[in-house]
């Protein structure tokens, strides 16, 4: 009897350290509208020829063998920037029929999400995850060396109007930069009740410059929020693979996940599909498994899983960020996928 793909068994997603994998960051893109400096270059970004990008079709049936017979639950679908993709309601709509799939976000800038929210929430969309690092238009665009803070506004707004199950903000901390913009984005998530997440400045510039020093630490922030705000109550992870520390702040909550200085990669359940059809166990893993390929020669969906689990196997205990001789990853944050 020949099963279908939703028929076959399910076996977990499993690396050698025993951590099983559920969630898929799922890379649509290379291309960004924004050069932010913790990212890209300013100028000479090198991108992926068209030709190499995986195709809706191609990411729909790695995605239905991932769900169906590996266990994901839930799919982030990231960039570069992800609304740069032309038609991308299209392929959410595809993803959201998956039977099995629990969950569908998706990491933006914001700055293409006004005209985009409402076509996305019908397609089928959950979550959105937006990027904003600043309230102030001169730090956005010292941050970005692009204009767009405006934007990114009218994208939040039209996404809250839109109703989504969830939408969360994110915020870079980087020492010199985020201090003096902590209450006034706390309180612009306060005001319109979203979740403001600070995010440890992590290795993934393209021009090789961060160093701890530039690190503002999740230590660091809560002393300024507590300065602010007053006492914090922190609430307790009902996952331990949910990355975020997260704190009561009034009626609201702001998050705070300590990437650099308190790793949570024991708990780690990711597995990462760039744009080329790359497969990453780690989002600053040396290698990767060249998948595209093997689909383009008409390889089998066990091949293709095989491919997959034999990359999981190879996958490291930690990021290593705070070891000695530690390297970041030959691609920048937006060939890798966030």
């Amino acid at each position: 009897m020949i099963l279908s793909m939703s028929q076959a068994p399910h076996i977990p997603l499993v690396d050698r350290y025993g951590r099983i994998h559920t969630s898929l960051r799922l890379s649509v893109t290379d291309r960004c509208n924004i050069r932010c400096y913790y990212c890209m270059p300013e100028t000479g970004a090198q991108f992926v020829p068209k030709d190499r990008i995986l195709s809706f079709e191609e990411m729909h049936r790695l995605a239905c063998l991932l769900v169906q017979q590996g266990g994901i639950r839930d799919i982030r679908i990231t960039g570069g920037e992800p609304l740069v993709r032309q038609e991308i309601p299209r392929l959410i709509e595809m993803l959201a029929g998956i039977e099995k799939l629990e969950d569908l976000s998706l990491t933006t800038n914001g700055i293409l999400l006004a005209d985009q929210a409402q076509a996305l929430r019908q397609a089928g969309l959950k979550r959105l995850n937006i990027s904003l690092d600043t309230l102030d238009e001169t730090i956005f665009r010292k941050i970005t060396r692009r204009d767009g803070l405006e934007k990114t506004l009218q994208g939040i707004d039209a996404a809250i109007e839109c109703g989504f199950d969830s939408i969360k903000l994110n915020t870079l901390a980087i020492k010199g930069v985020t201090e003096p913009e902590v209450a006034n984005l706390v309180r612009y998530a306060l005001d319109r009740n979203v979740m403001l997440r600070f995010i440890e400045f992590m290795p993934l510039d393209s021009d090789r410059a961060w160093n701890h020093e530039r690190v503002l630490s999740g230590d660091q922030l809560l002393s300024i929020l507590r300065q602010t705000f007053g006492t914090l109550e922190e609430i307790s992870r009902p996952d331990p693979s949910q990355p975020a520390e997260e704190f009561q702040i009034g009626k609201g909550r702001i998050g705070i996940i300590r990437s650099i200085t308190a790793p949570f990669c024991g708990a780690c359940n990711r597995i990462r599909i760039t744009a080329d059809g790359a497969v990453r166990n780690c989002l600053f893993a040396q290698t990767e498994t060249p998948i595209r390929v093997l689909m383009r020669e008409g390889a089998s969906d066990d091949e293709l899983l095989a491919a997959i689990r034999g990359c999981l196997a190879e996958k490291s205990e930690a990021h290593g960020i705070n070891e000695q001789g530690f390297q970041p990853p030959d691609r920048p944050m937006y060939a890798i996928g966030g």
